[in-house]
This record gives structure tokens, sequence and C-alpha cells, in this order.
């Protein structure tokens, strides 16, 4: 099975992510432990438990049997790296078939399959290697000789003669091979250190967020009280970011950067588009969502109204289409391809939800085709009762510093500017998250409810 169809097997369809301790139900179903546990939660009392996937009803709540099997292949996807198929080199003397070299003679600038290496001169200038396709670039430019030395001086391959008459004499020369091997250990070296270090990284990057909103919440406080006793701003940052770090930082300049134009964009991009919001809302009316029936999946029901999509365990048996969803999703009837628009969706009803825009050409089967799954999508993700929140474009997820409190979600389009922006409706209305694009085909508004219900308000 190819990679791409092995990692849609591995998602979980209640989070719609990577298996973690997954666990299976006596129908066979898998998910994430934690992920089918609250579901099960949610289910307590109401008389029977039931399986999200193939509908299977329990009397009981059922026993959840770790999938040891599973376990281990997601383990060994998420580590194993992916193979390159190593190019296939011909010999260059075989006319009529080809047939695969053995060797390449770096004299020759040839590649030769093993009859033609039995006749090929054993002399010393015709030096052999692995097959390769790149021959000339194992030459000196100027003397058209092998490469055969490393200047440590000028930092570059010579050979022989560059070393002996050319620009690079009396300069100090290692051996090509050995000089090879002492800069692969330099970079084994170099790799061992990056790795702790992209965790820390990681990790003060999520804490220096979460302190920037602490102190601009601070500074928009009208209890004086509430304001002073909070610890100066020196005292929130972490002790060990005080002095001494100056190496660090200079030798992870590169990292650090990327972290603190990932923390400005993620701060400053409310602002920057808060004026066009703003604009759009006051001089346009919310769009008329409604959903589309023909594309929402059986599992999926579309009240009269055309407003409300409700997750059902009862088939709809409705008539098989090529623009219905196999998976609990609906689209929106309404096509966007210029202009701004926004509408608002209650989630109150459903604890696993996800809503977005889509190409009207997203696939229609398979894990990949649930919205953010695909580079034909993006989905804001949200799992009530927990800080379970992302945002989720062509499969990569990114989760969000805090969790959404309010039960209403504004999406936001300006398609010509390439902006599709997320908003709890809470006083005041604090943005969630802007995804930047260049949109290439019309846009449909999607929603993908795994339980529960979600409803477009008018």
């Amino acid at each position: 099975m190819a990679s791409a169809d092995l990692r849609e097997e591995l998602d979980c369809s209640i989070c719609l992510n990577i298996f973690t301790d997954p666990v299976t139900l006596r129908c066979g179903h898998s998910f994430c432990q934690i992920c089918i546990g609250q579901m099960m939660d949610t289910q307590e009392g109401s008389g029977a438990y039931s399986c999200p996937e193939c509908r299977d009803k329990f009397r009981e709540r059922p026993e959840l049997q770790r999938n040891i099997t599973l376990c281990k292949i997601v383990r060994n996807f998420l580590h194993a790296e992916p193979c390159k198929e190593a190019p296939k080199i011909f010999c260059t003397y075989c006319e009529g078939s080809p047939v695969l070299a053995v060797k390449s003679c770096l004299h020759c600038e040839a590649s030769l399959c093993d009859d033609h290496l039995r006749v090929h001169s054993k002399g010393p200038d015709h030096v052999l290697t692995e097959p390769s396709n790149a021959l000339e670039n194992r030459k000196c430019p100027i003397h058209k000789k092998i490469l055969e030395y490393y200047c440590t001086e000028d930092d570059t391959c010579i050979c022989m003669s560059c070393s002996l008459v050319g620009e690079h004499r009396g300069h100090r020369v290692e051996n090509l091979y050995e000089a090879c091997e002492k800069k692969k250990k330099k970079l084994r070296n170099l790799l061992q250190k990056m790795t702790p270090k992209i965790q820390q990284v990681e990790s003060k990057k999520y804490e220096l967020s979460r302190k920037m909103r602490h102190i601009e919440e601070l500074c928009t406080m009208n209890n004086p009280v509430t304001v002073l006793q909070e610890p100066d701003t020196g005292d929130m940052c972490d002790p060990e970011e005080g002095g001494g770090e100056d190496t660090e930082i200079y030798e992870t300049q590169d990292v650090n950067m990327a972290i603190i134009s990932g923390t400005l964009h993620e701060e400053l991009l409310p602002f920057l588009v808060s004026k066009k919001v703003d604009y759009q809302i006051k001089n346009e009316g919310p769009a008329d969502i409604l959903l589309d029936v023909n594309t929402a999946s059986n599992d999926i029901h579309i009240s009269r109204d055309l407003r409300i999509a409700h997750r059902t365990y009862t088939d709809q048996n409705r008539p098989n289409m090529p623009e219905r969803f196999h998976y609990y999703q609906a689209l929106s009837i309404k096509r966007f391809s210029s202009g701004r628009h926004y509408w608002d969706v209650d989630i109150s009803g459903s604890w696993v939800w996800m809503v977005g825009m889509c190409y009207p050409s997203i696939g229609r089967s398979g894990t990949g085709s649930i919205v953010g799954g695909n580079n034909k999508s993006w989905g804001l993700h949200g799992y009530r009762g927990n800080s379970k929140h992302a945002v989720r474009h062509n499969g990569k997820v990114v989760q969000l510093p805090r969790p959404i409190s309010n039960n209403t979600i504004r999406i936001c389009l300006d398609y010509e500017a390439g902006l599709l922006s997320f908003y709890e409706l809470c006083d005041p209305i604090r943005h969630i998250y802007t995804f930047i694009a260049t949109f290439t085909e019309p846009l449909n508004a999607i929603f993908c409810v795994c339980n529960g219900s979600v409803k477009i308000l008018p």
C-alpha cells in the first residue's frame, strides 16, 4: 500500500488525527483511547452505546481492547523515513537494449555493465565508482582530472594538478574521502545538538504566546487591583531566559527567527485583518448559507430549512451520487468565486465538529476527503470538553493555544485577498485563526459533524 494511502487508514474517525493509543470495540473498529472514551461518556444514561463508525449498538458500555498491532504500525509509520528509489544507471556501451550498470569510470565518464567491465582498462587513471549520472562533477573543470583532494584553506575540491602547479599549490589539503568523513561527523554532532533544541523551541513558542495574551488581557482590565497584584512582566519571563542564553540564541538564530516571525504573525494578524472584517460586516449582510442535500452523507440528516446538519445513526437512504460524501459531511448550496462574505454557525449541539471552506473538486470518499485532510479544504476543528481545538489544511494540523469557549463561530471569507478567518462571537469578538491562501477555484462552505448537530444561523 502506498504511503499516502496508509496514512489515511491511520486516522481516527473522531479526532481526524493519526491514532494515539488506539483501542478496538467488539465490532472491530478502532479509535484513539481518549476519543472513544469521551464519546462513551456522552452516551452515558442514553440506554445504549454505539460505535461511531458502523453504528453497532451495545447495551452495556463496551470494554476497550488495546490494539497492539495498530500501535506498532502507527509507531513504525511515524518513525519511518520515506524510501527514495535509487535512480537506474544503464551501461553506456549497450546499444541494443538497456542493461543496468554495475560501475562507472570517472576517467572515461562512462557506466559499465558486467560484460563491459571485464574488458575495461585496468589502468591507474581509470577510477571505478558506484554507478552515477553525475560523472562530470567528479572532474576538475580546469585540468579535466579526477577530484582527489580537498583544500581546507579554500574549502573546495581539487585535483592533483591544482595542488602541485595550480592556485592551491602550498595549501593544506586532505584526501577527498577522509575530508568527507570528517564533515559527516560534524554534521551528525550538529544534528544531535539540534534535535533537543527543536523541542525546547516549540515549548518556548507556546509559552511565549500564552504570556503575551495574558499581558494583553491585563492591559484591557479596568480593575487596578487585579492589574497591580499581577507580577511584573519581567517576573513573568522564565528565569532561565535571563543572561547566559546569548550563545544559544546565536547558535539557533534561524530557528528563533522563524519562531519570532510565526509569533508575530499569530499576534498581529487579527489587527491586520480587523479593519477589513469590520468593513465587511458593516457593509455586507450575512451570506445566505443553506446545506446541499445532494452532497450530504447518508449518516447526516438535513433539516427542512436546510440549516441544521445532524449526525444520525439511521441510514438516510439517499441515492448514490458522485457529489455525495461517504463521511458525515455536507457542502453549502452557495458557492463563492469573488467578494467578501461572512456567516455564523452555532456549534453548541455537537462535541466533535469541523467547519470551513473547500473547492467543489474535493474528494468524496476516504478519510482524506474530510475537511482539512487535503489541499482542497481549510477547516476549524472543535472538540467540546477539552482544549483539542485546531485548524487543518492538507493534512497538517495546527493546535490552537487556547480552547474555543463560545458556542457561535463567525466565518469570514475575502476571496480576492485570499483570507479565510474564524472568530468567536463573544464580547469583544475574538480572532481564532486566519488562513492565507491563493484561491484557484470557487469555494463552498463545508460542515463536518461527528456527533450531534451544527446549525447555520440566519
